[in-house]
C-alpha cells in the first residue's frame, strides 16, 4: 500500500512538472495540452514502461530451452519467494549488474547480464536475482520502473521548452530566462522525485533476497564483485545513455559525477555488504 502511495505522489509530481514546462512552452494553452500529454504519460507509464525498458536495454526473453541453467534458477528462487514465474531476459551487456520490472508480481520481468553471468559464481547469482525477485515481492518494481520512464520523458519537454518557447511579436523569445531555466531545472527535478525512492528499499530487498536464497555471505560477495566493475570501469552502455534508469539496478552503473550523481539512489555498497555479513554470522551463530 505504501508504495502505491508513493506511486500517486510521484505521478502527480511529474504531472505538476508537465503542467509548469508546459506553462513557459505556450502559456496557458501550452499548460493544458502538456498536462493532456502528461496524462498520455502517465497512462502508458503504467501500462507498458516495462516493455519500454526492456526493449531499451535490447533484452532477449530466455526460457529453459535457450538458457536453462539461469532459467531453472530464477524458477527455484520464484518457488521459494512464493512468487508467480516472473519472465526471464538476458541483456548483451558485459557489465555485471541486473534488474527487475513490471506492474506486480503476476505481471514481473527479471533481466540481467551476460556480464554477470560470466562474473558471478552459481551461488552469487542466486544472490542477486533473489535481491530482484525480493523487489517483485516489496511492490518495488511500478514505481522504479515508471521513475525511469517518465524521468525521460520530462527531460525531453524540458528540452523541447528551450527550442519552442513562447515567442513575441518580433519572433524572438518572449521569456529566454524562464525557457532556459524550466529546460535545466525540469530534468533535474524529475530527478529529484526519482531520489524519492528510498534507498532502505536497497537493503530491504538485501535482507529478504538473502533469506529467499538462504546464504547471505554469497549476496555479499557478488557485491563485491559487482562493485569492482561499477563507476565506469565496465561501462553499461545504455545505463549511460539513459541514466534514469540506473536506479533500477542492483548495483549503481553509471560512471562520473555532476547530473548523474542525482540518479544515485543507491546507498554504500560496504554497508549493505556489513549488513550481509551480520546476517551470516547471525544464521552461523543460530
Amino acid at each position: 500500500m505504501f508504495n502505491w502511495m508513493k506511486t500517486a505522489i510521484l505521478m502527480a509530481g511529474i504531472m505538476a512538472l508537465f503542467g509548469a514546462v508546459g506553462m513557459v512552452i505556450g502559456g496557458k494553452q501550452g499548460m493544458l495540452l502538456a498536462l493532456g500529454f502528461g496524462l498520455i504519460s502517465n497512462f502508458f507509464a503504467y501500462w507498458f514502461s516495462d516493455k519500454m525498458v526492456l526493449r531499451m536495454y535490447n533484452a532477449k526473453e530466455v526460457d529453459e530451452t535457450s538458457a536453462p541453467q539461469f532459467y531453472r534458477m530464477v524458477a527455484d528462487l520464484a518457488r521459494r519467494a512464493e512468487l508467480p514465474m516472473p519472465r526471464v531476459y538476458l541483456i548483451q551487456e558485459d557489465a555485471p549488474n541486473a534488474f527487475a520490472t513490471g506492474r506486480n508480481p503476476q505481471n514481473a520481468a527479471v533481466a540481467a547480464t551476460t556480464g554477470i553471468l560470466r562474473v558471478l559464481n552459481e551461488r552469487e547469482l542466486r544472490g542477486v536475482m533473489a535481491h530482484e525477485l525480493a523487489h517483485v515481492k516489496h511492490r518495488d518494481i511500478l514505481l522504479s520502473t515508471i521513475s525511469a520512464t517518465m524521468a525521460g520523458a520530462i527531460s525531453a519537454l524540458a528540452n523541447f521548452a528551450l527550442f519552442f518557447g513562447g515567442r513575441d511579436s518580433e519572433g524572438r523569445p518572449a521569456n529566454p530566462i524562464a525557457s532556459i531555466a524550466v529546460a535545466l531545472l525540469a530534468p533535474i527535478a524529475a530527478m529529484l522525485i526519482q531520489m524519492a525512492i528510498s534507498r532502505a528499499r536497497e537493503f530491504e530487498a538485501d535482507r529478504l533476497g538473502a533469506e529467499i536464497s538462504g546464504d547471505p555471505a554469497a549476496l555479499a560477495s557478488a557485491l563485491d564483485k559487482i562493485s569492482r566493475f561499477a563507476n565506469g570501469r565496465v561501462p553499461l552502455e545504455t545505463a549511460e545513455r539513459h541514466p534514469e534508469t540506473a536506479q533500477m539496478m542492483i548495483m549503481n552503473p553509471l560512471s562520473g559525477g555532476g547530473l548523474r550523481g542525482l540518479f544515485s539512489t543507491h546507498p554504500d555498497t560496504a554497508e549493505r555488504i556489513r549488513r550481509l555479513m551480520a546476517m551470516a554470522g547471525a544464521s552461523v551463530v543460530a
